[in-house]
């Protein structure tokens, strides 16, 4: 690895509720190839937050999964899970800036505030009930009085992006009523502890992004560049998911699979390395990666269409 390895740290952070699907592998190798060709390092997250959504066994499944796609990262893979003690010294340092605040408020609260949390639970006071707790994205205490209700950044593939975070989304949610940590505050806290400095994955997370880059403003730290690449959807237009039943990857199809991947992704691989052993066609991808392709391409796409 050269020196400039150190300007790019990219990752891929799948939930294991299930095995990868062919969506996750176009996300898992976008991520992987802009990486590798821009001599980065490529790390690989498990988050693993939300155990009533984990499928037993699906880590390993994952793992081996991109193993078997000849998708090889670098250094330890990370879990949520064993963060704990780093997510709980986040909150403390949050509430004593004042940045947090505990929310009773139901989901059918906030379908009757039209969707977006209204801030009812800044100023109210609340009892002994089961609480969540929020983030303060707007209106913020002291010298971050200054940061704007709207975020302005710009996105490597879907151009400029701007989001109103009083009007349009709301106070993020840091820990839920039932004591697990929300995952706005997992990926943010594990994006700096990782030194990630770009973030390749799928367009159906360009609506949180917003909130993460503000996240990251709060804390002092420089957001990551983003990158999202178009979502994969089935033949009725839905995003493949393991919600979805999307089918679990074929790992002896590896090359097949990949090649599939790569022509969603709009990088041409010639038809002659269609056949080509796994580690040629992975080499040839990282020497003739482009984004530019990608760039204002629909957010969702059918493969099938393709």
């Amino acid at each position: 690895m050269t020196s400039s390895a150190t300007l790019y740290t990219g990752r891929f952070a799948p939930s294991p509720s299930g095995p990868l699907h062919f969506g996750s592998l176009v996300a898992a190798l976008a991520s992987y190839l802009d990486a590798r060709s821009h001599q980065g390092r490529w790390l690989v997250r498990i988050d693993d937050i939300d155990p009533p959504r984990e499928q037993p066994g699906a880590t390993d499944l994952i793992l081996q999964a991109l193993e078997q796609h000849g998708l090889k990262w670098d250094g330890e893979v990370l879990q949520q899970s064993q963060r704990s003690e780093a997510y709980l010294a986040l909150l403390e340092q949050l509430q004593a800036g004042q940045l947090i605040y505990p929310c009773t408020c139901t989901r059918q609260d906030i379908k009757a505030m039209g969707g977006v949390y209204s801030g009812h639970c800044r100023h109210a006071p609340t009892g002994a009930e089961p609480c969540a707790w929020r983030l303060k994205l707007y209106d913020l205490p002291g010298a971050l009085a200054r940061l704007p209700d709207t975020v302005v950044f710009d996105d490597l593939l879907a151009g400029t992006q701007r989001q109103n975070l009083a009007q349009d989304v709301g106070d993020a949610i840091v820990r839920r009523k039932d004591g697990l940590f929300g995952y706005q505050l997992a990926v943010v806290a594990d994006d700096i502890c990782q030194g990630i400095t770009h973030v390749v994955r799928g367009a159906d997370l360009l609506p949180v992004t917003a909130r993460q880059f503000r996240f990251f403003e709060i804390l002092g730290a420089a957001p990551p560049h983003y990158a999202h690449v178009p979502v994969v959807s089935d033949t009725e237009g839905r995003k493949l998911s393991k919600q979805n039943h999307a089918p679990a990857l074929n790992n002896r199809r590896a090359v097949e699979n990949l090649w599939q991947a790569l022509v969603f992704l709009r990088q041409n691989p010639p038809s002659e390395l269609a056949g080509a052993p796994r580690d040629s066609l992975l080499d040839w991808a990282i020497a003739h990666w482009r984004r530019e392709p990608l760039i204002h391409a629909p957010l969702t796409q059918r493969a099938d269409l393709l």
